[in-house]
């Protein structure tokens, strides 16, 4: 089963989804809210989502939602917000809806996509997205066991 990630914003949610393996995140696509709508609207949207990835095939067992911090880690304007939205999509969905440290997602987002896209207005149409994977890729590789890394199994077998 795949993973949803959520990065929720007062005008756009971003939504990432994983491989079927969990490795791998992927942007999706950025949902445009309404001006002035609230939580259950946005909590709506995503179980629109869900339903629409679940016909496809592609069924989620997990959504991971971005947890705004400032960067010492304490709560920020927005915390309150996404908490709330989180509230009510526990109560409106049987999945597992996880929160994952989201501080500086945004930046990194911005940062790369940067590298292929030079027109800062079509980076802007993808950020969201983009930013909803880097805090679901987070949440991945936090979730993977530990074990030896591939440069650890690799020098292993070089020195045989």
């Amino acid at each position: 089963m795949r993973a949803v990630g959520i990065d929720f914003g007062g005008r756009r949610i971003g939504v990432a989804v994983s491989d079927a393996s969990r490795v791998l995140a992927r942007p999706l696509e950025t949902l445009q809210r309404a001006p002035g709508g609230d939580e259950t609207e946005a909590v709506g949207m995503v179980l629109d989502l869900l339903a629409r990835l679940d016909h496809d095939g592609d069924p989620a067992d997990t959504l991971v939602v971005g947890l705004p911090r400032r960067l010492d880690g304490s709560p920020n304007d927005q915390t309150p917000l996404v908490e709330r939205f989180v509230a009510k999509l526990r109560a409106a969905t049987p999945l597992t809806v996880v929160m994952q440290d989201e501080r500086l997602s945004s930046h990194e987002a911005e940062s790369r996509l940067s590298v292929r896209e030079r027109d800062w207005r079509k980076r802007k149409a993808r950020l969201d997205a983009a930013a909803a994977a880097v805090i679901l890729q987070d949440y991945l590789d936090a979730e993977r066991p530990a074990g030896p890394s591939d440069f650890d199994a690799l020098s292993y077998r070089c020195a045989d």
